[in-house]
């Protein structure tokens, strides 16, 4: 494995300005990102919207995410990140900025659902994993990773009350024009990442982004990567979005809901760190195949269980031990069977099954809420396809492709 020195390309930048650059810009998009569920009730009561309006344009937004976050990876691999992510700070802000205004189901979704997507895409992990991977070695490279997967769980235990207590104290309208700030100061961080698509990249690599993309969709464990991930993607995004309105509806405060998704956040630091130590030594595969069936048992549980508030914080913990603790894994067995040259745009690939599954999640809450009055099909769904995702990691080849002397990889 033939790298390049990260100091000796990088300038003034050093590792670990990169690094806390990263985990900063994780915690501000991912954090701005996860208070929007705290919108669905007061936006669509003020609007006279149904549930599946809003839903519908949080389905959007992710699907834009996934579509946009191999745009931007591709672009950052060939360009280098800071105007990839200049792009969608400017993206992001404008987006939440739009959602104050949108007066009609149409403007909500052009713009809390495109254009906030695209915003999203253009900050966020595929482009801050990817840098954060091209400044250390193999050895560090799954712990690094699971420091930024923490990173933006820290912005959830952040913004999530404090999404919930701008709502209160200044209306829902006023409290996303404050997130708007919040996503623009993601602009001058970007500036601290490397420019360079080829810093501590592997120097034997010399696959064109086509033969690269081609020889990972050939790649059995590949593809089944990417469909696991949109187990994921189901899971998580339903349940961001969804969760604060299913406790309201169980008779609960709405507090309750917003603490559980800090809590959720709170405790995925410990899952990603958890994720990325176990990556470091072990199998990443076996690895994600347990989080999976664990995600199933701790959803099937919450179905039996008395809904009470100790119920409800109680899940909020086990799933946020699981939430993105298969980021780390996920995006290492990337870097690991592939290298890291093409990192951020294989990762994209990767991701936007992730953002499918999350479109469907998200969507299918909605219309299966206003149609039954209930969310319970969709936490059954959510079982089932975390017994499959459980199943599918398990063939997954994690050894590094080999290829030609001419191209060998990482």
């Amino acid at each position: 494995m033939a790298e390049i020195n990260a100091t000796d390309s990088m300038g003034w930048r050093t590792p670990t300005m990169v690094i806390v650059a990263g985990c900063v810009i994780a915690v501000l998009g991912f954090g701005v990102r996860s208070t929007f569920g705290l919108f669905l009730d007061p936006m669509t009561e003020a609007r006279g919207w149904d549930t599946e309006t809003f839903a519908l344009a949080m389905a959007i937004q992710n699907l834009l995410w996934g579509v946009g976050a191999f745009a931007a990876g591709a672009l950052a691999d060939r360009f280098g990140p800071v105007k990839v992510i200049v792009f969608g700070a400017l993206a992001y802000a404008s987006g939440i900025y739009g959602m104050t205004i949108a007066e009609s189901s149409l403007m909500l979704h052009l713009t809390g659902g495109i254009l906030t997507g695209i915003g999203v895409a253009f900050t966020g992990f595929a482009l801050v994993m990817a840098a954060m991977a091209k400044v250390v070695g193999p050895e560090k490279r799954s712990l690094i990773l699971g420091l930024g997967t923490a990173a933006g769980s820290f912005g959830q235990v952040v913004f999530t009350p404090m999404g919930q207590a701008f709502i209160e104290i200044y209306g829902w309208s006023n409290a996303l024009l404050l997130l708007a700030g919040c996503a623009m100061v993601v602009l001058p961080l970007a500036f601290i990442l490397p420019n360079n698509p080829g810093v501590n990249t592997d120097t034997s690599n010399t696959l064109t982004m086509g033969q690269a993309l081609q020889e990972a969709l050939n790649h059995r464990g590949f593809v089944l990567l990417t469909i696991g991930f949109f187990v994921c993607g189901f899971h998580v995004a339903f349940i961001a979005v969804h969760f604060p309105k299913y406790v309201k509806e169980l008779g609960l405060d709405p507090s309750i809901g917003a603490l559980a998704l800090s809590l959720v956040g709170l405790f995925n630091i410990a899952g990603s760190f958890m994720s990325g130590m176990f990556g470091q030594r072990w199998s990443k595969r076996i690895g994600l195949s347990g989080i999976y069936f664990l995600r199933a048992i701790a959803i099937f549980l919450l179905m039996i269980a008395p809904k009470t508030e100790l119920t409800i914080f109680l899940f909020a913990g086990a799933m946020g031990i699981l939430w993105l603790s298969t980021v780390p894994l996920t995006s290492g067995l990337v870097a690991q069977v592939f290298g890291v040259r093409y990192m951020a745009s294989l990762f994209g690939i990767v991701f936007l099954g992730h953002q499918l599954g999350s479109f469907l999640g998200i969507w299918l809450g909605g219309y299966l809420f206003d149609k039954y009055g209930s969310y319970d099909a969709v936490w059954w769904a959510g079982v089932a396809l975390g017994l499959m995702a459980a199943v599918v990691h398990l063939p997954i080849d994690e050894r590094p492709v080999m290829r030609a002397p001419s191209t060998a990889g990482d």
